[in-house]
């Protein structure tokens, strides 16, 4: 049986700044209860409680167990802080009995819109933290695996590829993220099967990545244009990447996600009825 998590970003939770409308967490957890998912990712920093009674508290009473938690953090700067951060949060995630650590290279810059440049030794101190941050994970029961992501340090097919070659982490397999950033995900986990720690599952809309890989376009713009979409109406090959895992041996998570932003006016039953459709899209390919 597969294993099927939400996420709060698919109801508009996100850790970037004035991004839109937060809808209760009692809400989002309670939704996702109702269409049968049974775990869900932590969402961006104290969205859920610290506090692991009040955290378990909260899970259970919806029904939900934690997998993971997505953590974006410097990783060529500021080191200590981040280490700091990573401890902060992995100790949450260990209450919660989650199971991955979700790292992502942030930029230090607000949002997902801009991305400078890192030079060899920036990029150098980028692979040497994550291998820090592994450690501290594991000494918490957590794996760790690096989340090629829009406006980070780690987004274009290049800079996928590099991390490659220069750490031995996983990765989070973020169809959507990978997608917009130029790497097809379902060639990626076919060339790298035994690198794929973990899975995010979204489908988008390949004439507005090809806007956002072109700079005509903003991810936060994107996203507001409607970038993404259920499991099966966009352009990423769903079911070829799902059966490529499985005959992979991967027997992680898939965390159903779609990054959704609610602004004054938005439809506020759209992300159960969005997650609805991907869930029923990704139960037949199963």
């Amino acid at each position: 049986m597969a294993k099927i998590a939400g996420a709060p970003i698919s109801w508009g939770v996100c850790e970037v700044p004035g991004w839109g409308n937060v809808l209760p967490s009692d809400t989002v957890l309670g939704e996702m209860h109702s269409l049968g998912l049974t775990a869900t990712e932590l969402g961006p920093p104290d969205y859920l409680p610290a506090d692991p009674e009040q955290l378990k508290t909260l899970l259970s009473s919806h029904g939900l167990s934690l997998v993971g938690g997505f953590l974006a953090v410097t990783l060529h700067t500021d080191v200590q802080s981040t280490l700091d951060e990573a401890g902060r949060v992995a100790a949450i995630l260990q209450a919660g009995g989650a199971e991955v650590l979700v790292l992502a290279a942030a930029t230090g810059l607000d949002g997902y819109d801009e991305t400078p440049k890192l030079s060899d030794d920036e990029w150098n101190t980028l692979v040497g933290t994550c291998a820090k941050i592994r450690e501290i994970a594991a000494r918490h029961g957590l794996r760790t695996v690096l989340h090629p992501h829009v406006g980070t340090h780690v987004e274009r097919e290049a800079e996928v590829e590099r991390f490659l070659a220069d750490s031995d982490l996983q990765l989070c397999l973020d169809t959507g993220h990978l997608l917009i950033g130029g790497t097809d995900p379902v060639e990626l986990a076919r060339r790298y099967p035994d690198r794929i720690g973990h899975v995010h599952l979204k489908d988008v809309r390949g004439e507005i990545a090809a806007k956002v890989r072109s700079g005509e376009l903003s991810y936060t713009d994107a996203v507001e244009q409607g970038i993404y979409v259920p499991l099966g109406d966009g352009d990423v090959d769903v079911e070829a990447l799902v059966k490529s895992v499985h005959q992979a041996g991967y027997t992680g998570w898939f965390v159903l996600e779609q990054d959704t932003q609610l602004k004054d006016g938005s439809p506020e039953d759209k992300p159960v009825k969005d997650t609805a459709r991907s869930l029923a899209h990704l139960s037949k390919i199963l």
